[in-house]
């Protein structure tokens, strides 16, 4: 009897071992078939949360991948990326891809799924308007980032549904980069500028 106990809790301490080994080598197996995916956004912002959540929460190492988040500020920069292959994926405005293929590139870039359905950015005054309707941006100078760019393009949009032309009632400067316009519009260029959120808040505070 004592010889088949010791036998019994023998087996049940090998079976034991022997399942901690396989899950270990398992773990490790699934850690080297992850797939990494360089995956270059436009902007950091709290627009784009459900792919931090997922990111963090290691949603997709749950289907194999990896991914390298980083940021490539401007349409223009993204596509560069993909194009040159320092990047697998590019978020980024569409009109980015019929730039490309308009172009005549072979190697051109192919959307392949809608991430957001409206424009992230805000808009932000250098001084302070109560009771502020578009109207109050007749004459004034807006930094309106890249000529041809998603932001630019739907503030256009925008403001005609609006009854404002963008072409003769306010003044867009599309000459500022993508990058730096916040940093012009602190330096005291443009009456307003348009802004993905996490650089809007930076502007409030600052003044």
């Amino acid at each position: 009897m004592k010889k088949f106990i010791i036998y019994a809790v023998s087996g049940v301490i090998i079976l034991f071992l022997a399942f901690l080994v396989l899950f270990d080598f398992n773990k490790d197996s699934n850690n080297k078939q992850l797939e990494k995916v360089t995956l270059a956004e436009v902007a950091h912002t709290i627009f784009y949360a459900p792919q931090y959540v997922a990111i963090e929460k290691g949603y997709f190492k749950d289907y194999g991948i990896d991914i390298d988040l980083v940021l490539t500020s401007g349409a223009d920069k993204v596509t560069a990326a993909v194009l040159s292959g320092d990047a697998d994926i590019g978020f980024c405005g569409s009109e980015a891809t019929i730039y490309v293929y308009n172009g005549g590139e072979k190697d051109y870039l192919k959307t392949f799924a809608q991430l957001t359905q409206k424009d992230g950015t805000f808009l932000v005054s250098r001084k302070k308007i109560d009771n502020f309707t578009l109207n109050d941006l007749k004459g004034k100078t807006i930094i309106g980032g890249r000529a041809g760019g998603m932001p630019e393009m739907t503030f256009e949009y925008a403001l005609r549904q609006n009854g404002i032309n963008p072409k003769k009632d306010v003044n867009i400067d599309t000459s500022v980069a993508f990058a730096a316009m916040s940093g012009a519009f602190i330096g005291g260029q443009g009456d307003f500028v348009t802004l993905f959120e996490d650089s809007a808040i930076i502007i409030t505070l600052y003044h």
